[in-house]
Parts: C-alpha cells; structure tokens; sequence
C-alpha cells in the first residue's frame, strides 16, 4: 500500500506551469470558450498533476459508489452470461469461475485507485515513471482505443435494451445514440459531476436486478438445463481470460477518479472501499449473467428475447416482461443509466488523449469527449450485428496489454519505489531528462506480447499454442512474463542510465 501518505514537495508543483492554452495567442478562442465552460461548472484542467492544496476531498466512500455503480449494469450482467451463451458452460462450472476470477482480479484495479489520492496524478501521467516521457506514449494511446472499445460495448448493450421494449418503435441504432449522447452530457461536465452521478446511478440497476430475482429465480434451480457437452479445459480458461480481462483492465482509470482526494487518505481504506465496490458490483452482476443465460434455453419467452445469445438486453426485457408496463419500465430504467459505465471510460478516453503528446494536450479535455462520441455511435451500430463477437474480441485484447502494463507498473512501484509515495518525483512528470528513460517497460511489453500471440484463441486468429487446446492464456502468461522479466531490465537501465 505505501510507507508513506505524502510528499511536501507536491505542494510546488503549479497546475498553471504546464498549461498549453496560454502559449499562443492565436487559442484565443480556446481560452474565451474555456473560461465560459468554467462558469457553468464544466472541469477545465489539463494533465497536470492536482496540486496539494486543491486535493481537499475527503469523501472516501466515493471510491466505493464509483466502482461499485460502473460494474453493477447490464455489460457486467453480459460478461457474466457470456460462460453459458458464448463458450458453453454450465451453470456451476460459469459460477465457479466467477468467483475465483473476481476475487483475484479486484485486487489490481482497486490497488491502482491508490495512486490517485497519494500522487494527484492521472493513470497514463503515473505510467510515465516506469515507462519513461517518451515510452508512455504506448499505453496512452492503447488506453484510447481500450476505452472506446468500453464505450462501444456499452452502447451497444443499452441500445439493444432500449429497442427491446420499444415493439418495433425503436431499433438498435437509435438506442446506442440515446445511451451515447447521455454519457457524453454527463462526462462533459468533468470529474466532480461523475463523482455525483456514480454515487447514485447504481440504484436503478440493483432495484432491477432485485425485481429480476423475484420473477424469474423460480427457473434458476435444478429447472438449469446441463449443457450438451461438458467444458473443455479451453472452454473454461477462455471464460476465464474474458472476466479477468474485463475487471483488470479497469486499472487504466481508477487512479483518475481520486485525483481530487486527499493525500492523507488511509491507503487502507482507499483499497477496502475499491475493492469491495469492484467485487461487490462484479460479483453479482456477473453471476446472475451465467445463471439467466443458463436458464435461458428452458424458458421459451426467455430464449426469443436473448435472440439465440446475441441480445442480453433482450433478455432482461424478456425476464421483466410478466412484470408488464413495470418491468417495461425498469428495462428502460437500466438501459437509461449504463453512462454510469460509459462516463468515467469517456473521461479517461479524453485524459490519456491529452497525455500522447503536447500538441493533444493543447486542446481542452470536453473536446476530446466529443470526438469519442462521434467515433463510438458508427462503430457501435455496425457492432451490434455480432453482439458477443464484437463482445469477446474487444475484451480480452484490451486484457492482453492492459494485464503487462498493470504488472510493469505495480512491479515499479513495489520494488523499485519501494511501495513509498515520497519517492516519486512529482514536479518531473512533464521533465523526459528526469523519468526512466522506458527502455525496459518498452522491451517487457514487447517481450510479453511476443508470447500472448501464440497463445491468443480469438475469432479472427488462434496461436499455435491455444490451438493445442490450452484455450485462450494470452492475459495469464502475458501478465506473468511481465512480472518475471520487468525486475532484471529495470534493474539493468537503472544501472546505465542512472535513473
């Protein structure tokens, strides 16, 4: 967790030193329509590490609501009924998975969520002190296209939940741009207006899921139909690798949300109150997934709505429906409510955007959520067509690189900064000369990935190894090779260039 809850020399660290839209005069026009944000409470600031002084929140639990409220919706719901739907899994083998994977797989982005508060950095400004000024640019970018891959899924997920109910009035199409333009209103206003929404965005889902007990937990029992083969080793670490991959990757953005909180915060409890809303939320959403997905093909009405595994809002409409215009209701209610997702993604898509280079950084944070917006509806729509596909792929590549990059990062911290917050060097996050040089973080990545491909099973490709029938291992062995070679070549840059 850390030795140590601060470091003065934070407090010169000036968030104005660094700011882009004051050198040159021809932005005028960015100042002037950045200042009018201000005055109706849009967040304005850049990158640059939260100077002590205005990281004055001391509301903890908020760590809890927005964790707990991004992972209690319908795309967790789909992770969870991807075992029965997509890889063929029965009930208990879905269920054990989940529970294993989960419990382990919280761990990361809820110790990420730490850097936040001590540090009052963004996640891809930390990664530049294990992969360098220069080398960070990897992950930065990675982490753009990983979150409008999240974005598109959420879309997609809530458009088709909103047509569900629509009795033709509404399709697919029409339902991603009303879950889009939500998130983008939301995310638009920044930090403090997510932090808001969150801490009650995951009532509406968890009534939902609640009334989805009542009606339907009649058919969850023995009534669970046995698949018609039973799991394959390959089977049953795919499924593995997708649920992992969907709560690891979270690590990329969890520090951005603590940014304002203060540094005196207990490491302890700022890890209880991540993990408990990652696993809370992850675990239950993702279990009652399997178990209605499992329970689909018994249950006629069921079955017509989940649109043979391709539409999981079909098949939240379809459980609600002897509920009649309330279940209605609360499909829409759910649907209406997945920016809870989408928002703090859009958010991170616009941050690590700025991070890339200088030249991105020169335009204001609520531009990029609108260019997210206006990649994300196009490329959701033509998803949809291919739900658990699309599903699938985006998740467990966003897996492969996210896992390396936690590992690197963790292994940074633990070994080299000796877990101490005081040792990082706050005022160079913007100074190449004074942060690693990247080297080691760029070799270990590209090492890692030179073993995730042959062990990658996807539907576009499937690696030697994977082929062999280990099922997809790619996140696993990924994420071990990292946390095996990044300690010997940190060690050996540290030596050459002195830093």
């Amino acid at each position: 967790m850390g030795s140590q809850d601060g470091d003065e020399k934070m407090s010169s660290v000036d968030s104005k030193v660094h700011d882009p839209i004051t050198t040159s005069t021809n932005q005028s026009w960015i100042k002037k329509t950045t200042a009018f944000m201000a005055s109706w409470g849009v967040e304005t600031n850049g990158v640059d590490p939260i100077p002590l002084e205005d990281r004055n929140d001391t509301k903890l639990y908020q760590m809890f609501f927005v964790w707990f409220s991004a992972n209690i919706n319908i795309l967790t719901f789909g992770t969870g009924s991807a075992g029965p739907a997509f890889f063929g899994l029965g009930i208990r083998d879905s269920l054990i998975i989940l529970v294993v994977v989960d419990l382990i797989a919280c761990i990361i982005p809820a110790y990420f969520a730490l850097f936040g508060p001590k540090l009052g950095m963004r996640s891809m400004v930390v990664a530049r002190y294990s992969w360098g000024y220069y080398g960070s640019i990897i992950p930065s970018a990675f982490t753009v296209f990983s979150m409008q891959g999240f974005l598109i899924l959420n879309c997609i997920i809530g458009g088709q939940t909103l047509a569900s109910v629509s009795n033709g009035h509404l399709d697919d199409t029409l339902g991603i741009i009303i879950i889009g333009v939500i998130s983008l209103v939301v995310t638009f206003f920044g930090y403090r207006v997510i932090h808001w929404y969150e801490t009650v965005a995951w009532i509406p889902s968890v009534i939902t899921f609640i009334v989805m007990l009542g009606i339907g937990g009649k058919h969850l029992g023995s009534s669970i139909p046995a698949p018609a083969e039973p799991a394959s080793a390959a089977s049953i670490i795919s499924f593995a690798t997708t649920v992992a991959s969907s709560v690891i990757s979270w690590c990329m953005m969890t520090p951005d949300y603590g940014v304002y909180h203060t540094n005196k915060a207990s490491s302890t409890r700022v890890f209880l109150y991540s993990y408990a809303g990652f696993l809370g939320a992850s675990l239950v959403a993702h279990m009652l997934g399997a178990a209605f997905a499992a329970a689909a093909p018994a249950v006629p009405s069921w079955q017509a709505g989940f649109d043979n595994g391709n539409s999981v809002g079909g098949l939240v409409q379809a459980v609600l429906s002897p509920a009649g215009g309330f279940g209605k209701f609360l499909t829409v209610l759910i649907a209406l409510f997945i920016p809870s997702a989408c928002a703090p993604t859009m958010y991170t898509f616009a941050s690590s955007f700025m991070t890339i280079h200088t030249w991105f950084a020169r335009v204001p944070r609520y531009v990029y959520t609108v260019v997210s917006e206006a990649i994300l509806i196009p490329v959701a729509i033509l998803g949809a067509r291919h739900f658990y596909e699309t599903f699938v792929n985006i998740l467990n590549v966003i897996g492969y690189w996210s896992t390396v990059f936690a590992a690197i990062v963790v292994v940074e911290h633990v070994l080299f900064h000796r877990g101490a917050w005081a040792a990082y060097d706050v005022t160079a996050w913007a100074l190449p000369r004074a942060l690693p040089p990247g080297l080691a973080a760029i070799l270990v990545f590209l090492s890692a990935c030179g073993i995730i491909v042959p062990c990658m099973s996807q539907a576009w490709y499937e690696g030697p190894i994977a082929a062999m029938g280990t099922g997809d291992i790619g996140v696993f062995v990924g994420f071990a090779m990292a946390v095996v070679l990044y300690p010997a070549c940190r060690t050996v840059e540290k030596m050459v260039f002195k830093r």
